[in-house]
C-alpha cells in the first residue's frame, strides 16, 4: 500500500519551473585550474614511461591525441614543450636527414610516475570497486568503450585499461559488441554489497534523504526558491542503483533521482569533478530524459559549474573545503605532484631558464634512439610526421 501511495504521489508532483542564477566561485575555480593540462600530461607520461625504450617520437605520441582532451588548435608537441622539466626533447635525423622530435621523461617525472604505479597497486581494489559501481549505474551494466574513455582519467583507470587491466579481471568484465558495431564493456558479476549510494551509506535507513547544500559567496535565494528547495529536499529519494523506469520524467521526484545519479557518479571520481562533456553520452545508459544536464544549473547548491579553461567542469560542492578536497585519494597526491611540476616548468620556461638547443648527440647515445627510429620508419607515417614538425 505504501509503495502504491508513493508511486501516485511521485506522478502527481510536477516539475516546478525554478531558475537559479549562476554565480562565479573563484575558490572552486582554483580547484579546477590546470586540470585539462594535467590530464593530457598524465596520459603522455604513462605512454612514455610504458615504452620499453622510454623515448617516443612525436608522431607516435600524437596518435593518442583523442585521449588527451586538448583544444583543437593546440599541438601535442606544443603542449609538451611548455613543460621541459617534465618532457625532455631531443632530435634524431631520419634516413632523409630530417630532424624528428623525440621525447623522454625527466628524472623527476619518472620518479613521480614510479610512485604513482606503487600507489595504484596499493589501491587497485578500491579503483576496481569504484568502476564496478559505475558500471552498475548503467542499464544492462554495459557501456561503449568510447564512453568509458571519456571518464577513465576521472575514475583512476589506467590509460590502456581495455588492453591490460580489464584482461587481468576477465572474470568480472567481458568485451562485447553492440548492435551498431561499437566495442563495449559489460560487467559480468554484479556485487550487490556495492549497490548503495554515498548518500544512503551516510544517511541511515531514512527514505527521505536530503543532499548537502552550499552556495557560492554572494549567492542569494528569494523566498519562492527557498520554499521550493525545502520541499524538494523532502521528496522521496530513489537510489541510483535501482530501476526508476516507473518515474514520470516531468516530476520533481524524477529530477531528484537524476541529481542522485550524478551525485553518486561524482563521488566515484577521484577528484569529485568531471568535464560536462564527459557525461553527455550517458543519457541512454543511465536511463535519463532529454536535457538531463539541466540539473546542474537548477541545483547550484549541490553542483558548481566552473567555466575555467575554455570548458565546463561540474564540481561536487560538498567534497571541497574551499579549494581542497575533504577526502584525498592516494592517486590524487601523485597528480598534485605532477601539477606542481607543470606550474614550475611553465614558469621556468617563460623566464628562459631552459635552453632549447641542448646537445642532442649526448641524448642520442644514452637512449640509442637512432636504432629505434629505423624500427618505426617501416610504419609509413610520413604524412603524420610532417604535420607535427615545427
Amino acid at each position: 500500500m505504501f509503495k502504491r501511495t508513493a508511486f501516485i504521489y511521485c506522478q502527481r508532483r510536477t516539475l516546478v519551473n525554478v531558475k537559479l542564477k549562476w554565480v562565479k566561485d573563484r575558490v572552486l575555480d582554483k580547484a579546477v585550474a590546470g586540470g585539462r593540462e594535467l590530464k593530457a600530461a598524465g596520459v603522455l607520461i604513462s605512454l612514455i614511461a610504458s615504452d620499453p625504450d622510454g623515448c617516443i617520437p612525436i608522431y607516435r605520441l600524437s596518435r593518442n591525441r583523442g585521449q588527451l582532451g586538448l583544444p583543437d588548435g593546440l599541438k601535442v608537441s606544443t603542449l609538451m614543450r611548455r613543460y621541459p622539466n617534465v618532457f625532455e626533447e631531443l632530435h634524431v635525423p631520419d634516413s632523409g636527414g630530417t630532424r624528428v622530435p623525440w621525447f623522454k621523461l625527466s628524472a623527476e617525472a619518472l620518479d613521480v610516475y614510479q610512485d604513482e604505479v606503487v600507489a595504484f597497486q596499493k589501491c587497485e581494489v578500491d579503483i576496481l570497486d569504484r568502476f564496478k559501481k559505475f558500471m552498475m549505474l548503467c542499464r544492462n551494466r554495459t557501456l561503449p568503450l568510447q564512453t568509458i574513455d571519456q571518464l577513465k582519467w576521472d575514475l583512476g583507470l589506467p590509460y590502456d585499461y581495455e588492453k591490460s587491466w580489464i584482461r587481468r579481471h576477465s572474470e568480472v568484465f567481458k568485451m562485447v559488441q553492440l548492435d551498431d558495431g561499437r566495442e563495449a564493456l559489460k560487467l559480468e558479476k554484479c556485487d550487490q554489497s556495492l549497490a548503495s549510494s554515498h548518500l544512503e551509506r551516510n544517511s541511515g535507513s531514512s527514505r527521505v534523504l536530503a543532499f548537502p547544500i552550499g552556495f557560492s559567496r554572494g549567492f542569494g535565494l528569494n523566498r519562492k526558491c527557498m520554499k521550493w528547495l525545502e520541499e524538494w529536499q523532502k521528496l522521496p529519494y530513489t537510489s541510483p542503483y535501482v530501476d526508476a523506469s516507473h518515474l514520470d520524467p516531468r516530476t520533481d521526484v524524477s529530477e531528484k533521482r537524476i541529481v542522485g545519479v550524478f551525485h553518486e557518479l561524482l563521488h566515484l571520481t577521484l577528484q569529485k569533478k568531471t568535464e560536462r562533456r564527459n557525461v553527455s553520452n550517458l543519457r541512454k545508459p543511465l536511463g535519463l530524459p532529454q536535457k538531463f544536464t539541466k540539473v546542474f544549473e537548477r541545483h547550484p547548491g549541490i553542483f558548481y559549474i566552473s567555466r575555467k579553461g575554455d570548458t565546463q567542469t561540474v564540481v561536487l560542492r560538498e567534497s571541497y573545503d574551499r579549494d581542497k578536497l575533504t577526502e584525498k585519494h592516494p592517486l590524487v597526491d601523485t597528480r598534485g605532484r605532477y601539477l606542481r611540476m607543470l606550474k614550475e616548468g611553465f614558469l621556468e620556461r617563460s623566464r628562459g631558464s631552459y635552453k632549447k638547443d641542448k646537445m642532442d648527440d649526448e641524448l642520442m647515445s644514452s637512449l640509442d634512439c637512432q636504432k629505434n627510429l629505423v624500427r618505426f620508419q617501416s610504419e609509413e607515417e610520413s604524412d603524420c610526421i610532417l604535420s607535427e614538425y615545427e
